[in-house]
């Protein structure tokens, strides 16, 4: 029950013991309800369930925090206990962030209707998830219609570089409401946690430093801040305008390839899987770019990340999606040595890199590959 009660709060950095708690209050008053109400937060690295009893409707949590730090609130109205309590879509629970001193939660009879006063860090959380249920609603309403509106007459690629189109507008949009949180809350540790969430698992560190240093001294002295530069650190090394780094790897037949090799072309280093459902539906885009710009000082590596038990699969999905440049792979799955060495979080993922070696773009899908192309080599 532990394990699912903070799922949600898995992708919170860890904090450092070395900072000074602060103590928390949640006072709550839910109606004239009596049962047993858990709260379930983040401590540094360790993850704290609390209970208190509600007696007509009245309960409180006493505790310390490093940070602010997300917590669930439910409660148990069976008496079932931690291990056996539903944390599932049906229970009721209340999402809310604990900060230092008291957070007042008042509802009716419920967790799910309570109302949070008294905590400017949770007024700025009903803001973020604002921003959230917009672009989720944009992208609802798009699948949607394109499910509706659907042309038989129309090509699967062509469908998927409509869909991929209007998504990065819903996408670009989402981003920029995201930055302009960052940017008119300096002070709010929600804007250093989003922050770490803003290139999702590809972000990219020459947007996200400034956006960084942009921030109240008091949250760049934070753990988490240093942890992030760090990390933007290390993925300078992949980013554009850096030399990418070089590597070797077996290709289908065994024989050791070396991304060296190909310097003085313009090089699509792409990152795939035969078990990847987006990268086979964009497999047909880069095969049409590909025969388009072969002959015009360009070529293709793909990397797989496939499983070890999985090299069947791998030459079966070259040999059915028409792959017909080189591929390399290890068979180490998320282990893949070129994957590890380029920071690849997710498939599809590629770097455009130039005759120099240098990196020049990545993530480029559907339409965008092609017209980058035809910008650095010209149309045909």
């Amino acid at each position: 029950m532990k394990k699912l009660l903070f799922c949600l709060l898995l992708s919170l950095p860890v904090m450092a013991f070395a900072q000074v708690p602060q103590p928390f209050n949640v006072v709550g008053k839910f109606g004239a309800l009596n049962a047993k109400v858990y709260l379930g937060y983040q401590l540094g690295s360790n993850k704290i369930l609390d209970s208190a009893q509600s007696v007509n409707g009245s309960f409180e949590f006493k505790g310390d925090l490093i940070y602010p730090s997300l917590a669930i609130l439910i409660i148990d109205y069976k008496g079932v206990g931690s291990d056996k309590l539903d944390v599932g879509a049906n229970s009721d629970k209340l999402i809310l962030y604990l900060d230092k001193g008291t957070i007042n939660l008042t509802s009716p009879d419920s967790a799910y209707k309570a109302q949070i006063t008294g905590s400017p860090i949770n007024d700025m959380y009903k803001k973020l998830m604002a921003i959230n249920a917009e672009a989720s609603a944009k992208t609802n309403k798009l699948l949607t219609d394109e499910i509706k509106t659907a042309d038989d007459k129309s090509t699967p690629a062509d469908r998927q570089n409509q869909m991929q189109a209007k998504l990065k507008m819903i996408q670009a949009d989402y981003h920029n409401a995201l930055k302009n949180f960052i940017l008119a809350n300096p002070d709010s540790y929600l804007s250093l946690l989003t922050l770490g969430t803003l290139g999702g698992p590809s972000p990219n560190p020459n947007e996200i430093e400034p956006l960084l240093d942009g921030l109240s001294k008091e949250l760049r002295e934070t753990e988490t801040a240093r942890s992030l530069r760090n990390a933007l650190e290390s993925l300078k090394i992949t980013a554009n305008g850096a030399m990418a780094p070089d590597f070797e790897q077996a290709d289908t037949l065994g024989h050791k390839v070396r991304l060296s090799s190909f310097r003085g072309k313009y090089v699509l280093l792409d990152f795939w899987a035969s078990w990847c459902a987006p990268c086979r539906q964009e497999n047909p885009n880069i095969v049409k770019v590909f025969n388009r710009f072969k002959d015009k000082n360009f070529t293709i590596i793909g990397i797989s990340l496939d499983r070890t038990d999985g090299g069947f699969a791998w030459m079966n999905a070259i040999r059915r999606d028409h792959l017909a440049w080189t591929q390399l792979s290890d068979l180490k799955f998320w282990n893949n040595a070129v994957a590890q060495l380029y920071f690849v979080q997710s498939i599809p993922k590629n770097f455009l890199i130039d005759p120099t070696g240098k990196i020049i773009a990545q993530d480029l899908r559907g339409d965008d590959l092609e017209a980058k192309l035809v910008e650095v080599l010209g149309k045909i």
